[in-house]
Formats: C-alpha cells, structure tokens, sequence
C-alpha cells in the first residue's frame, strides 16, 4: 500500500528494445517482408512473361537489392537521422 491507502501494482512496461525477427529489427522486419513479397511476385510475373530462367534471375535481384538496402538502413539506425555534410556557420544567437 502506499500513502494514499491504495494499492500499488507493477506495471510491465516490456523491455524497452525494438521488435526483432532473424536480425530484422523494428520497422525492418516490414521492409524484408516487402522484400521478399515484391520477389515472389516478380518471380511470377517473370516466369509467365518470359519463363524460368529469366524469372529466377528476377527473384535472385528483387531479393539481394531489397536484402542489401535493408540491411544498410538498418545499420544506420532505427530512426530516421538527418545527416548535415558541410560548413555551418554560427552567425548569432538569440538573448532572453
């Protein structure tokens, strides 16, 4: 009980870390998801516009493109960042 005379309860508030899934975390998980939907669906298309060879090769980009690009933006971080390149001059700043 605490002061008041009500009682206190723990509240789970979970582990404080990101959602992850085989090295995906967060929002990455629905990026390889993506990834691997569009492949599916280039495989296909492929495969019934030019055949099979031709939509494996598909597959086998759509896949290691969308793999690469996911891994790199995950790398960076889980929130997006704006990265300033250049020279930034302080010209003055406001009083209170």
């Amino acid at each position: 009980m605490n002061d008041t005379g009500h009682l206190d309860y723990q509240v789970f508030k979970g582990l404080q870390r990101p959602l992850e899934f085989l090295g995906f975390q967060g929002r990455y998980i629905y990026w390889a998801a993506g990834t691997a939907g569009g492949a599916i669906v280039g495989f296909i298309i492929g495969y019934v516009a030019v055949g099979f060879i031709a939509a494996l090769v598909l597959l086998t980009v759509i896949l290691a493109f969308g793999g690469v690009m996911t891994f790199l933006k995950q790398r960076k971080g889980l929130h997006s960042k704006n990265e300033d390149k250049g020279i930034f001059i302080f010209a003055h700043s406001r009083r209170i």
